[in-house]
């Protein structure tokens, strides 16, 4: 087993898991909402159910089967330590599917999380583990794969040998400029600056000449593209460097889950929630303690005197060696500020480092300690049934509490009561609700407007490819769209002949799907009863007659 010099990690112990040229949607570190990508994406040709084969020999360790998320989901242990994850399967293969499936039966759940004895399943090199799907969050079929240490940390999967072609040099979005002291400023400015860039011969990217003044801060936008495919991927490595002396450097090898949801506080959050852009701020503010940042002298800032001319460079480097620079000539003049920082000032001003209870009208708002990263002023305003809770573009790191008093709802009425918060078509999105005697509170991870709604409305349930009293023994399958528009499905069961079956649940279609595979089936005659019951209690019950040929 050959190990790296640097890293000790063992460069050709695992093979590819799919049997086909490794071409990335997604990979390892990328910025997606509120967490760094995990693994890899591979894409599977638009296809599922491709065989995917054990790495290396191990055992599997842990199984988890949800409706979102990663979906159907594989852990296998590795003797060597390490831990290879499989996520949004279409379904396990051999021993793994008949454990997974007779557990399901026996617990008369779909979501379940298990976690069998080194010995019960056993897997070898090479061997057939599962088939890739579409299960789960999965915003189209491939397979999430990752590999973890010893200490259930991600680590970049490309650091083990798994090659993916690579000729391009990252991709250069924007760069941004970051006054950060009182008295800082960038091109008249003490708000944050999009910089102008232009392309040179060279490929590299030069800034138009900023004068500033003070603490500054650099952001930059990047992506990264491997061959053979359009993907918009993640940078590997990000340095910068302040006339010669590297001021910060990036490198997406590891991390830990505990730190992954600081992402928020690394990007620029305002910036992404109103363009849809994520910019990678170059320097460590307060309560940020990603371990990616491997070096950093004053946390990544530069300070710019009076009458000096210096140059900052970025350097984006993907992980086969590929670079684009980007000098930014600096001036060090102080100048008439014409866009003065806008503080936000309100009458609600909170602490990051305590708690914070607020009451406006019918509502009470609880932010625990920690929730923010820094304290700010918040724009809160109640209305009857609606409080709106400042607007989305400053990061919550934990779950605030949000309540109100419904105690002027009948007693009917109040069960079917909900705190909802507003999607962008301006409409209640379902929050989990807690009831205690006349409060109602829901927890939230980000600000926005909520709204006391209702639902009296019950969900609906139509047969997809079979009808009442009809002959189906050609089915292989038994599909309901169950859905419910309001507060959303919370629960759902399905009987044939008063037995239980398992039906999969695809929320992203509201689908309901039963396989014949599973040999429930025995009789000519059979009665399905279905019952859909959704977020406030309010339910469905659907019956029908078909006829199979018994087998």
């Amino acid at each position: 087993m050959k190990l790296t010099a640097q890293n000790n990690v063992p460069t050709n112990y695992f093979s590819n898991p799919l049997d086909i040229p490794i071409i990335l949607a997604g990979n390892f570190g990328e910025l997606r909402s509120n967490h760094f990508h995990s693994g890899l994406d591979i894409k599977t040709k638009q296809r599922q159910g491709l065989p995917i084969y054990a790495p290396a020999d191990g055992h599997v360790k842990r199984i988890k089967v949800s409706h979102y998320g990663y979906g159907k989901a594989l852990y296998i242990q590795h003797p060597n330590g390490y831990i290879t994850v499989y996520a949004h399967l279409k379904e396990y293969a051999g021993a793994i599917e008949e454990y997974v499936k007779s557990t399901q039966y026996q617990k008369e759940e779909f979501e379940v999380e298990l976690f069998p004895e080194p010995s019960v399943l056993k897997v070898t090199k090479g061997e057939i583990i599962g088939y890739t799907g579409n299960t789960g969050s999965s915003g189209g079929p491939h397979l999430h794969f990752e590999i973890r240490d010893p200490s259930s940390r991600p680590m970049n999967p490309l650091l083990f040998g798994i090659e993916i072609p690579d000729t391009t040099v990252p991709i250069v979005n924007s760069v941004f400029a970051y006054p950060s002291s009182p008295d800082a400023q960038v091109n008249n400015s003490q708000n944050p600056i999009k910089l102008r860039l232009i392309r040179q011969k060279d490929g590299s990217y030069k800034a138009a000449k900023i004068t500033a003044l003070g603490k500054i801060g650099f952001g930059v936008s990047t992506n990264d593209q491997q061959d053979g495919a359009s993907n918009k991927n993640g940078a590997y490595r990000i340095k910068s460097s302040f006339n010669g002396e590297e001021k910060f450097n990036i490198l997406f090898n590891k991390f830990s889950f505990s730190e992954t949801r600081y992402l928020n506080r690394f990007i620029d959050y305002g910036y992404f929630k109103k363009n849809r852009t994520r910019v990678q701020k170059l320097f460590r503010q307060s309560n940020n303690p990603l371990s990616i940042i491997v070096n950093e002298i004053d946390d990544g800032y530069i300070n710019v005197e009076e009458g000096f001319s210096s140059v900052y460079t970025i350097d984006i480097i993907d992980f086969k060696g590929n670079k684009v620079r980007i000098s930014i000539p600096v001036e060090g003049k102080k100048e008439e500020v014409k866009d003065s920082l806008d503080t936000g000032e309100t009458s609600d001003y909170v602490y990051h480092t305590q708690g914070n209870s607020i009451t406006k009208g019918k509502f009470s708002v609880y932010i625990p300690a920690g929730s923010l990263y820094e304290d700010t002023y918040l724009d809160i305003e109640a209305s009857s049934d609606t409080l709106k809770l400042h607007k989305d573009v400053i990061p919550l790191h934990k779950n605030m509490t949000v309540s109100i008093d419904v105690s002027n709802y009948s007693k009917e009425d109040m069960s079917k009561l909900y705190i909802g918060k507003r999607n962008y078509r301006g409409a209640p999105y379902y929050n989990t609700t807690y009831r205690n005697g006349s409060k109602l509170s829901a927890k939230s991870r980000t600000f926005g407007t909520f709204i006391l709604a209702q639902d009296t409305t019950a969900p609906s349930i139509t047969p997809l490819n079979f009808a009442d009293q009809q002959w189906i023994t050609k089915n292989k399958t038994l599909e309901l769209k169950i859905e419910d528009e309001i507060s959303g499905v919370s629960s759902y069961r399905a009987t044939l002949n008063g037995k239980f079956i398992l039906t999969e649940y695809d929320y992203k279609k509201d689908v309901l799907v039963y396989d014949f595979d599973d040999n429930i089936v025995a009789d000519s005659e059979n009665k399905l009863k279905v019952i859909v019951v959704d977020n406030v209690g309010n339910s469905t019950t659907f019956e029908a007659t078909f006829f199979r040929k018994p087998l």
